[in-house]
Parts: C-alpha cells; sequence; structure tokens
C-alpha cells in the first residue's frame, strides 16, 4: 500500500461523538440529535475543501458511535470528495472479517473513499463486551491486524489464529471500489506499536498530547523500522491527530473554549478524577509549543508548520468539539480551518517539499 511522496499536505477533522450537555437544561442532548450534527459537520467539512473526515467507536452511555461504519455510510451519501476514516476501530475486539466487509461497503457507498484506521483502544469497555480478556490486549491486536491485511491483499483466505475460527480458502465480499482498503495505525505513544507500523509499512497516525517534541524520536523510529524492513521512504504516510479549536482571534478561542475543554479532560483523562483542568494549564498548553491547537488561524498555522518540522508528517487531524462546544461554534472553527489554515499550511509545506 503506498502513498505519493508528492501528494499535497492533508487536513481533517474527527470527533468521538460525545453526547454533548444542553447549555440551558445540562441534560445530555439526544445521540439522534448529535448524530444529525456529526453529518451536518462532515458535509460542512466536504463543501468547504477539507480532505478526511473521521468517527471514533465507544461503547459507553457518554458517546454516540458505537459503530463507525454505520455513520460513514450515512456520510457518504450527504457527501462528494471526502476521505472517510474510523478513528478508531477497535480492531482487538472486532471481527475483521466484519470490519472489511463494513468499510468496503462505505467504499462502494462513496464510490472509493473509505478507510480504516485500527487501533488497540485507549478505552477498554470493548473487551468484555464482546467476550475478549484484556490478557490478551496485545495479541488480539497483532492477530486480528494479520487476518485484515490479508483479506485486504485477497478476495479468497486461508488463515487460522488463536482466537477466531480458521478460514479455509473463503471468500470474503464485497470487494472496495479501491484495489486495497487505505489500512491506517493509530498510536498514542507505544514503542511496540511504532515498530508493528513500521515493520508492515503501513500509514501512521501519532496521537499528540503532552509535549510534541517527545514524540520526534517515534517518528524517526517509524521510518528506520519501515526502512530496515525493505519500505521506501516513499511508501510511508505519518499523520498527526491533536486536539483543536479556531476562532477569529486568540482570546476568542481560548475564552470560548476553556469552560469546554477543561470539562473534557476532567472527565476523560486518566489521573484527572474528574476534576477541571486549571487555566493555567490550559494557557500552557494552547501556547506555541503544547499540544493544544486553541487560538487564531495563524496561530494554527504557525502550530501546524513548526510541528510538520519536527515530525515530517502528511496529514493533521483535528478533534473538534470537545466538551460539548455549541454545534455553531464547533462550526464556525470548521470554516476557519478550511478557509484560513488549510491554504497557508499547503502553500507553505508544499512549497518546501
Amino acid at each position: 500500500m503506498t502513498t505519493d511522496p508528492h501528494a499535497s499536505f492533508e487536513l481533517g477533522l474527527f470527533t468521538f461523538g460525545e453526547l454533548t450537555r444542553d447549555p440551558g437544561t445540562g441534560h445530555l442532548l439526544p445521540a439522534a440529535r448529535r448524530l444529525r450534527e456529526f453529518v451536518d459537520l462532515a458535509v460542512l467539512a466536504d463543501s468547504a475543501g477539507l480532505d478526511v473526515f473521521g468517527v471514533g467507536e465507544h461503547h459507553r452511555p457518554d458517546f454516540a458511535i458505537a459503530s463507525p461504519p454505520v455513520v460513514l455510510a450515512a456520510i457518504a451519501q450527504a457527501t462528494e470528495r471526502i476521505r472517510l476514516t474510523s478513528t478508531v476501530t477497535v480492531l482487538s475486539t472486532a471481527d475483521p472479517v466484519k470490519v472489511f466487509e463494513d468499510f468496503a461497503t462505505v467504499d462502494l457507498l462513496s464510490q472509493g473513499r473509505a478507510e480504516i484506521t485500527a487501533g488497540r483502544g485507549a478505552y477498554v469497555e470493548s473487551f468484555p463486551l464482546f467476550g475478549n480478556r484484556l490478557e490478551d490486549y496485545d495479541a488480539l491486536f497483532d492477530e486480528k491486524l494479520e487476518l485484515l491485511l490479508d483479506i485486504n491483499a485477497s478476495p479468497e483466505v486461508t488463515w487460522q489464529g488463536r482466537f477466531r475460527p480458521a478460514l479455509d480458502n473463503a471468500g470474503i465480499y464485497p470487494r472496495p471500489v479501491q484495489e486495497q482498503l487505505p489500512v491506517w495505525i493509530a498510536v498514542g505513544g507505544t514503542p511496540a506499536s511504532v515498530v508493528r507500523a513500521g515493520r508492515l509499512g503501513l500509514p501512521m497516525y501519532l496521537a499528540i498530547l503532552g509535549q510534541p517534541e517527545r514524540f520526534v524520536p517515534l517518528a524517526d523510529l517509524y521510518r528506520r523500522t519501515a526502512a530496515e524492513h525493505g519500505h521506501a521512504p516513499g511508501s510511508l504516510t505519518l499523520g498527526v491527530t491533536s486536539h483543536v479549536h479556531v476562532a477569529r482571534t486568540s482570546q476568542q478561542a481560548r475564552d470560548d473554549f476553556y469552560p469546554y475543554y477543561s470539562r473534557y479532560i476532567g472527565e476523560n483523562m486518566p489521573g484527572a478524577h474528574g476534576a477541571p483542568l486549571p487555566r493555567d494549564a490550559f494557557e500552557a498548553w494552547a501556547g506555541p509549543r503544547g499540544a493544544l491547537f486553541a487560538g487564531s488561524p495563524q496561530q494554527v498555522v504557525e502550530k501546524i508548520l513548526w510541528e510538520a518540522e519536527l515530525l515530517g508528517h502528511r496529514r493533521f487531524l483535528a478533534q473538534i468539539g470537545l466538551g460539548g462546544l455549541p454545534f455553531a461554534m464547533t462550526a464556525d472553527a470548521v470554516e476557519l480551518l478550511a478557509t484560513e489554515v488549510l491554504p497557508v499550511v499547503r502553500r507553505e509545506l508544499d512549497t518546501a517539499r
């Protein structure tokens, strides 16, 4: 699975599908309303010229999306050109045959725009739900990724493993429009996961939380491992994901975003124990060398360019609407990313390459 080394820099969006709270009542918004909003955001991103839209997978009461391919199929019918991906598919607790069939169907409906982002899962609620043991966390992912790649390469598969019944010359259909579905690996910072992606020559996302500089050794490890296993540098694609909110001015972006983001960190980050993120910590994270993109279009441009110089990635996915940020603010941020951030970043990086 190769990529064009001369391809333009790509900027996209993704959401985990949080069920946000109504600011008036404090109650969670209905899942049906949130799903419609995600489709609307994808349509906006598509019409504005962004490159990728992704949705996550969770099996919790505070998230609306448990089945990314179902949501992406709906988005496929409402959009024309934007690429559609999971962020992520928890492959460890999924059946690779069904994953492939579902995303091949999305590819057919979207006329060749589907991708899979496979991950081990930062949240573990799917393990007991689908009858898997946490003790098999790594082994499950390795085995199921192997099977998924075999299915992607050939419509008829003979395969045997530990966790799934064997396949004997089994036909896996339908086949996608694309010759093969792009399969990305999402990595949160574990070197073994980076080595796996490099060894297989798969495109990889680094989910950046904390100081971006600490991910430089992982980007180097990815490229070095790929070279050691015979993958040409031009065949590799590195992407980065980060938390993002953009407004006309830096002060507006931070003042608008802080109450929502602070609560999101308190409720979702390990070790926060429900405590909101202090304002001084928020400001530090949003600073010129922090991982949080909260500012004006120019500030976001400068930080993307700085990170691209550090890591050499060719795709940036912005996690948007965090913490229950109102839909109107999220939509404004999407417009700014498309009209004032992407053209400048693409021009600067394409000229540099």
